[in-house]
């Protein structure tokens, strides 16, 4: 298994975590609400539930298409983009009770790297299916070259 695919992983169980953290938030102080939902539900789904997807994707797609990933580089950078922006995402959300512009320049700051990070990967197994495609194209046979007139 690729190490950035382990990463994914391995972060989508930390952002597990920290949802399962902010969900207890919610359960044990309900009148914040508004301030601590925003960010349990971002760190469950962009956390938990995308880089899941994306772990597994860049793990099995290659496998299914038979093609390696269009690029091995861009996985790399699409996990550090894609948490450092959650991080800054989930941060603004709490942040933005007690500093309310500082708050939202994070969670602008954190939701643009974010999808930038999530360009990345369509762009990636966009490329790598296209490759897939055709290499599985089937060959059609070449016509055969015109026949010499005889004079």
């Amino acid at each position: 298994m690729d190490t950035f695919v382990r990463r994914f992983i391995r972060s989508a169980l930390a952002w597990f975590v920290v949802g399962g953290v902010l969900g207890l938030g919610l359960a044990f102080f309900p009148m914040q609400a508004a301030l601590i939902r925003p960010a349990h539900v971002h760190a469950n789904l962009l956390g938990f539930v995308s880089m899941m997807i994306f772990g597994v994707a860049y793990h099995v797609l290659p496998r299914f298409t038979g093609v390696p990933l269009h690029s091995r580089r861009l996985p790399v950078l699409h996990l550090w983009l894609a948490n450092v922006g959650l991080a800054a995402l989930v941060a603004g959300w709490l942040a933005r009770a007690g500093s309310g512009a500082a708050g939202q320049a994070l969670v602008g700051g954190g939701a643009l790297l974010s999808a930038a990070g999530g360009a990345l990967f369509v762009y990636n197994l966009w490329r790598t299916l296209n490759a897939a495609a055709a290499a599985s194209s089937p060959v059609l046979p070449r016509r055969p070259p015109a026949l010499a007139t005889r004079t």
